[in-house]
């Protein structure tokens, strides 16, 4: 933040009084669900941050008719000393840039006491990931034997072989199987379609899946299984769910003695993986279908800092 003052933070868990700020937040946020594309959960975060700003004001007995910067960077202040996160003081200024910019607008504010401050900075943390062992545990992990062991093995198998997000895979159709089936197109964000080579292990997985098991789990949904078009079915015989599919892969995660993951850390081990080995870093942005490298070159970073560890643990004057 640009200017800092060092107030503490006076905790209140009574609602803030019904003053003339708790109305202008009100008709802000009753403006932003009618005409702003937010989500509720964005709309909830705003009210929460407003609310506490309110409280911090009736305690500060601010006078909110002339709020300015101060009063802005007091607030952010108490609340980064009560050991708030960077990323929710992020949030809150946003919340607190837009209400406040809506008031000099519409409410009379004399200026916007936002309009110079900047945010706190916040670290891009770099990506969970296993290394080739643990990934190599995780995908021995489900039985053979059984229908719905061969069907996990093929889903994790496929989830490391293209990086592909839970979205992708528990939405993925049978018509996404290209010919011999060493290529699968995957339907990205925006409808963002792009083709993935899948490697000879996830293709052998997902043939024998697709021969042995997914005729019995789709002859389970009886009737309503005319028309079915999902390549991973459940034990009924119905579209695999993205829900399910993080449970999978969190289950056989636990079974092989490593900590509960998600797909995502899956996908960041494919992409941390094929760098390793030197991948092309625009190879790798077009394999993870994203729209910008600069979101690609995180693991970059990941990539430098296993190598630091391995050059600290093996050189002579590491």
């Amino acid at each position: 933040m640009g200017r800092t003052i060092a107030l503490q933070s006076r905790e209140s868990t009574a609602k803030p009084p019904d003053t003339g700020l708790s109305r202008k937040i009100r008709s802000w946020l009753a403006g932003l669900r009618a005409e702003a594309a937010l989500s509720s959960h964005t709309l909830d975060a705003y009210r929460r941050d407003l609310s506490r700003f309110a409280k911090w004001c009736a305690v500060e007995q601010v006078d909110t008719d002339a709020l300015g910067s101060t009063e802005v960077v007091g607030f952010l202040a108490a609340e980064q000393s009560a050991g708030r996160a960077p990323s929710t003081l992020a949030r809150r200024l946003s919340a607190l840039r837009g209400f406040l910019r809506w008031c000099a607008r519409e409410e009379g504010l004399r200026v916007d006491p936002c309009a110079e401050l900047t945010g706190p900075s916040r670290p891009r943390p770099l990506p969970k990931l296993l290394d080739p062992e643990q990934v190599e545990a995780l995908l021995d992990a489900p039985p053979t034997d059984t229908q719905l062991g061969l069907r996990d093995r093929a889903l994790l198998e496929l989830l490391y072989a293209t990086g592909a997000r839970v979205s992708e895979v528990a939405g993925l159709p049978l018509d996404a199987l290209k010919e011999h089936r060493d290529v699968l197109r995957l339907d990205g964000k925006r409808n963002k379609q792009r083709l993935v080579p899948l490697g000879r292990r996830a293709r052998s997985s997902l043939d024998r899946y697709l021969r042995d098991v997914r005729p019995v789990l789709e002859a389970r949904a009886g009737e309503a299984a005319v028309g079915l078009r999902w390549v991973f079915l459940s034990n009924r015989g119905k579209r695999l769910g993205r829900d399910r599919v993080l449970q999978i892969v969190r289950d056989y995660a636990l079974a092989s003695g490593l900590p509960p993951i998600t797909p995502h850390v899956l996908r960041h081990s494919f992409a941390t993986h094929m760098l390793e080995n030197g991948a092309d870093l625009r190879a790798v942005q077009e394999l993870l279908g994203h729209a910008d490298i600069g979101t690609t070159e995180i693991y970059t970073h990941v990539d430098r800092r296993r190598l630091a560890g391995v050059h600290e643990r093996h050189h002579p004057r590491g």
